[in-house]
Parts: C-alpha cells; sequence; structure tokens
C-alpha cells in the first residue's frame, strides 16, 4: 500500500482497529504480486472487464460495529428509541445496501444477488451493536462490496436512529471477515 498512498495505513484514531492479523489463504495467492485492478496502463480508473472469467459461487461475509455508549445501549436493548426498532429497520436497510452497491460504489459491477443476510446483535460487554454480513451469488465477479456495504448500511442506520439519544455513536471496524469463490479461492481473516 505504501507504493500507492505513501503510507502505511495507521490504526484507528479511537484506539479499536480491526485484527490486522494475517489473512489465509486458500490457494496460494498470498504469493502472487499486488495489482491493482481498477486502473489502466495510464493508470487511470476503469471497470474491469469480467467477461472472460467464468461463474462461480461466491460468498463474502463482513462486519463492523456500533459503540453505543451505556444510555444508548439501553434505549435500543429496551426499544425505547423514538424513530422505533432499531436492529430491525438497520438490518432491512444492510439488505437494501446491498442490493444498491453498485450504484453507490462507481466501479462495482451490477451484481445479481441470490442471497444477503444481514445480523445485529447486541453487545453488552462495550455497550454496542455487533453487525455481520452475509452477500452470495453465482456469477464472474465477487460480492466483498456487496457485503461491506451491507455492515456499513446497517451501520449508518443505528446511527441515524439513535443520534437523537446521543451524538457520541461511533461506527467502527468495518471489514471483510470471509471470502470464496473465482480465481483468488478462498480468504479469511484470523
Amino acid at each position: 500500500m505504501e507504493s500507492v498512498f505513501g503510507e502505511s495505513p495507521s490504526s484507528s484514531p479511537l484506539g479499536s482497529s480491526p485484527s490486522q492479523q494475517p489473512a489465509r489463504h486458500s490457494n496460494g495467492a498470498e504469493d502472487s504480486p499486488l495489482v491493482l485492478t481498477h486502473t489502466d496502463s495510464s493508470r487511470q480508473a476503469k471497470m474491469v472487464d469480467v467477461s472472460p472469467k467464468e461463474d462461480s459461487k461466491r460468498v463474502a461475509i463482513a462486519s463492523c460495529r456500533v459503540l453505543l455508549g451505556q444510555k444508548v445501549f439501553n434505549l435500543v436493548a429496551s426499544n425505547e428509541i423514538a424513530k422505533g426498532d432499531v436492529l430491525t429497520v438497520a438490518k432491512i436497510a444492510g439488505i437494501t445496501g446491498a442490493k444498491q452497491t453498485s450504484n453507490l460504489i462507481p466501479l462495482c459491477h451490477n451484481i445479481n444477488l441470490s442471497h444477503v443476510r444481514v445480523d445485529l446483535t447486541l453487545n453488552e460487554e462495550d455497550s454496542s451493536v455487533v453487525i455481520k454480513g452475509e452477500a452470495t451469488t453465482s456469477g464472474k465477479t465477487g460480492v466483498e462490496m456487496e457485503a461491506l456495504t451491507a455492515v456499513a448500511i446497517a451501520g449508518l442506520t443505528v446511527y441515524d436512529m439513535c443520534k437523537a439519544a446521543s451524538k457520541d455513536i461511533c461506527i467502527t471496524d468495518v471489514c471483510l471477515q470471509h471470502k470464496s469463490g473465482g480465481k483468488s479461492g478462498s480468504w479469511s481473516r484470523n
């Protein structure tokens, strides 16, 4: 990443960053050189041509955490937020977000999703909502962006529904946990 952005990514300014442990690849892909696929030979942005690729089942799982604080956590847990049922609305928003990914991320392909799942769980230990999202398709390109968009939009929806009770809510640790399918095979965060 240094050659692209000039420096290594820093940890989260809030002191809570996703695990930076090495990833596990199932097909030896970690030995291949890093290449940015969304740039052409003159380094201009482009959409990747996936037409030569073979269809395969593709699955991606992503996660994020929304730190609420104790007061807001208690309101969400007792379903007392003025806007309504936070977890249900955020779940539907996450599913809708996954379906709209190519409209939000300019170089993403419009993917025919076969399944999207978004789960939100209250975590009493740190007064947070843990969000996990899964996207599945059978096609020529992966669904990592759809899974990531699902959890990000669900997290933003939690914030939107709770912001009247607190502005100190923080969406953090948005990251890919697992992907499978395609030429690069399977990958999992340790």
